[in-house]
């Protein structure tokens, strides 16, 4: 018998080193792709950048905006913006993410809840919302509290819809069998809705958290003060080109670290799917 079982686990070896090895020219593969695009255009604005074409004011060789990043983190005032940033775009993420799930949960269950909110839902969601940023500037001054209050207000509407399509497409048998075996609401909810509309729960998070950065730069930009958004804005005022195209780095590179981050997270939590199990 365990000859048999020796000489299977032989046999599937080559098919799975196979496998593995495809896995991993196909990783690398792609990783070789993406690099490359982005070394391309590094490479470009770097040439046409001293090709005399255009100043040094108008874009500034990227060397010139590494060289700028280097001194500010050797300063230290990239990180006093960076973490601020992170700080305020984070904050507002998970108050948008628990917010919106536990809203899109409600709306999905509670009649009541649905016809209050879907409306609203409805209409601010195509709505550009950081036109209201002058009305919370107003309300709430240019502290951390107005940038953190409109990262929630734009960031929670994906992080709804995405519950709530994400719980309306879940198999109606289920929730059926889990009610007749004495499931309650709150347990139909939290333990079988919920975990069932997990992947597009998580798309919606994967919308909602470049909105966190993008409009957390943006409140920046116009409250002023710390941050990698305000220190753009000052570097504007004072004509300084590099500092401008410096900050465009960082909230790039910031950008792509944490969708990257989100991205690892989703694949673990969705170790069980389909389209996990796919990928691997």
């Amino acid at each position: 018998m365990a000859r048999i079982e020796d000489q299977a686990t032989l046999a599937a070896g080559p098919g799975d080193l196979a496998h593995e090895r495809a896995k991993g020219l196909d990783a690398a593969f792609r990783f070789g792709a993406g690099a490359l695009s982005i070394l391309v255009v590094l490479v470009a604005w770097e040439l046409f950048a001293r090709s005399g074409r255009v100043t040094m004011f108008m874009l500034p060789p990227f060397s010139a905006v590494v060289a700028r990043i280097y001194t500010d983190a050797l300063g230290g005032d990239l990180w006093i913006n960076l973490g601020l940033t992170l700080y305020r775009a984070m904050i507002g993420f998970v108050i948008a993410a628990v917010g919106g799930i536990t809203l899109g949960a409600l709306m999905s269950r509670i009649r009541i809840v649905h016809w209050f909110f879907d409306p609203i839902i409805s209409v601010g969601f195509p709505m550009p919302k950081i036109a209201f940023l002058p009305v919370i500037m107003l309300w709430l001054g240019l502290y951390d509290v107005s940038k953190i209050s409109i990262v929630v207000f734009d960031a929670i509407f994906p992080v709804v819809t995405a519950t709530l399509g994400g719980i309306a497409s879940v198999e109606k048998e289920l929730l059926w069998s889990a009610r007749n075996m004495g499931a309650s609401e709150r347990q139909l909810i939290w333990q079988i809705a919920l975990p069932a509309a997990l992947p597009q729960i998580l798309t919606g998070l994967q919308v909602a958290l470049p909105i966190s950065l993008i409009v957390t730069i943006i409140a920046e930009m116009a409250m002023g003060g710390y941050g990698l958004g305000g220190a753009m804005m000052t570097a504007s005022r004072f004509a300084d080109s590099r500092g401008v195209f410096a900050g465009i780095v960082e909230i790039a590179i910031v950008g792509y670290a944490l969708i990257k981050a989100l991205a690892v997270i989703r694949g673990r939590l969705l170790a069980w799917h389909p389209e996990t199990v796919e990928r691997s």
